[in-house]
């Protein structure tokens, strides 16, 4: 069973009707080549809430969050605080939203903290150099992250593990209102997984961050995700609270598993429902 999260807690100023989406994308549509892969996908995140996107193995997830960032083209639009990004320059986006891929390409001979504090660029003017705040916020993430001594390190050298927790602490100090996280936690032991989502858990509740991420770990999405999209073939098929995607019917249709869905004090467990064959250890 997965560690527990945090508890749940509704984040101020949330309530629907009372301030515009933080993010908001509209008929969303991507095709790579020749293939339709995302079909008018709309979905919206409140200032300040974590919404995670969930689904099957090939469903558009890692798309989704690309086509949002503006790494690949797509039809439809994506509003941040009520402008569209598709008609900003790189930089201003990137003031406005920051993406952690799932595969994070590193240059292999630059440091980590030389890495890291590229993460600062959208907040540097064009000659400037890197202020004393700059260098304090590097090296505050890095050790939340229990990365610090990580520092000097070529990112040539890094675990997947380590890479991970890299490409992590570069968006966070981009401090955009919006984050996106595609698997953030696919190569982390449990002990890292939870210190990178209690990270981000930790800018929300101080901060107003507004969160959307994908994830496999469904218990773990239920944990930190106030709200769940699922998508199937590149289109949403159920949004809703993790109590109302994640019931057996859904996992049972969506992702042909036969699951149990256990609802205890910290929220929802999904376990594996198949019996052992004979012959298997206890």
């Amino acid at each position: 069973m997965t560690a527990p999260g945090p508890a749940k807690h509704p984040s101020a100023g949330t309530s629907p009707g009372r301030l515009a989406p933080a993010l908001e994308v509209t008929g969303l549509s991507v095709r790579l080549g020749r293939n339709a892969v995302l079909h008018d996908v709309s979905l919206s995140a409140a200032p300040g809430s974590w919404v995670t996107v969930v689904g099957a193995n090939g469903a558009g997830k890692s798309t989704l969050l690309r086509a949002v960032s503006g790494v690949i083209r797509h039809a439809g639009t994506v509003r941040v605080d009520g402008t569209d990004i598709g008609a900003l320059a790189p930089r201003d986006r990137a003031r406005r939203l920051a993406l952690v891929a799932q595969n994070p390409v590193l240059p292999p001979a630059m440091t980590v903290a030389s890495y890291v504090l590229l993460g600062r660029l959208a907040h540097m003017g064009r000659l400037a150099r890197e202020s004393a705040e700059d260098l304090a916020a590097v090296a505050d993430v890095l050790a939340r992250l229990d990365a610090g001594h990580l520092a000097g390190r070529r990112l040539g050298s890094l675990s997947g593990g380590e890479a991970q927790r890299i490409a992590v602490a570069r968006a966070v100090v981009q401090q955009a209102p919006v984050l996106l996280l595609d698997e953030p936690t696919s190569s982390l032991d449990i002990g890292h997984q939870l210190d990178v989502l209690d990270l981000v858990e930790d800018l929300r509740r101080r901060s107003g961050l507004t969160v959307v991420s994908t994830m496999h770990d469904l218990t773990l999405a239920a944990r930190y995700a106030e709200r769940l999209v699922l998508l199937s073939a590149g289109r949403v098929a159920v949004d809703g609270t993790p109590e109302t995607v994640l019931t057996e019917t859904n996992l049972a249709r969506f992702y042909g598993a036969a699951v149990r869905v256990v609802h205890d004090d910290s929220g929802v467990v999904v376990l594996p429902a198949r019996a052992r064959t004979a012959g298997t250890r206890p």
